[in-house]
């Protein structure tokens, strides 16, 4: 197993991980444990850490404006314990999960088995030095239904790859906004307005680490990636991708290659039920 392989099949599966944070099951069922807006998504994703404040949440999400987090955390856990949210969101995505994929599927031999694949790649993550949100979500009890099961095992192997790529970044002297406009340059991440709103950056916010990033030869004078740029963006790929290889050698290339094989209808099953927001997708990926 190399690691561009395993950077592949671990973008394979990414998006039936982060459904959590978009279906309406998840905000509905969060908003009636009293939480508002955006700190569904804050309190929910970092409820594994505890109680933590902005500046926590900030680090370990690493692209998003301390401004917006402030005003929610650790307001949040006021409203709702970390053990409330931890509970009412495995429960959403049960409910999501169901509906999305329906009965059959989360009962079948085939949903067993990509449980058992994704857990022998979790259960291969070596250990969680420097790895604080995957640390966090690997103290959690794993849950016994096999199609939370294998939700739970993609989302240890999301937070740890997400803290491999937080380093790649500091390794590339890319900080938040900065990670963020070089990736929506490259075409596969969010729509530009996309990501300034949905991260909560001011247009001067943008348009001053854009500037930044000109002076650094990184954008050109046109916002698009230099050809430093592009090989600034595929070295933060390629460490991220090392960083993230040890639990993808656990499962072994047969056994990656399966659950990809297994997973893919389903992620392509949640896509045509838009699941996902305009603006998710960038116009690379959408060719």
């Amino acid at each position: 197993m190399d690691a561009s392989t395993a950077g592949r099949s671990a973008r394979a599966l990414e998006l039936l991980h982060s459904l959590t944070y978009f279906v309406p099951e998840t905000q509905e069922a969060l908003s009636d444990a009293g939480l508002q807006g955006r700190a569904c998504y804050f309190a929910g994703r970092a409820a594994p850490l505890g109680a933590v404040g902005a500046g926590v949440v900030t680090a370990t999400f690493y692209n998003f404006n301390r401004e917006l987090i402030e005003p929610l955390v650790p307001a949040a856990w006021s409203v709702a314990s970390p053990e409330k949210i931890l509970d009412i969101r495995y429960r959403a995505l049960d409910e999501a999960y169901t509906r999305l994929l329906g009965a059959e599927i989360l009962n079948s031999p085939e949903m067993s088995e990509a449980a058992e694949l994704a857990s022998i790649a979790a259960r291969g993550i070596p250990g969680d030095d420097g790895r604080p949100l995957y640390a966090a979500y690997a103290d959690l009890e794993w849950p016994t239904a096999p199609h939370l099961v294998f939700w739970h095992a993609l989302t240890l192997l999301r937070e740890h790859r997400g803290d491999g790529h937080i380093a790649a970044l500091q390794t590339a002297e890319l900080n938040g906004i900065e990670a963020l406009i070089t990736h929506t340059a490259t075409g596969k991440g969010f729509e530009k307005e996309f990501a300034r709103k949905r991260r909560g950056w001011s247009t001067e916010q943008w348009d001053a680490s854009t500037v930044n990033l000109t002076d650094r030869e990184i954008l050109d004078a046109a916002g698009a990636l230099t050809e430093h740029g592009v090989d600034l963006r595929n070295l933060v790929e390629d460490i991220t991708d090392d960083l993230a290889l040890a639990p993808w050698t656990a499962l072994g290339e047969d056994g990656a290659a399966r659950l990809v094989e297994l997973a893919s209808p389903w992620r392509d099953t949640v896509i045509a039920q838009n699941v996902f927001p305009d603006g998710v997708f960038g116009p690379a990926v959408k060719r």
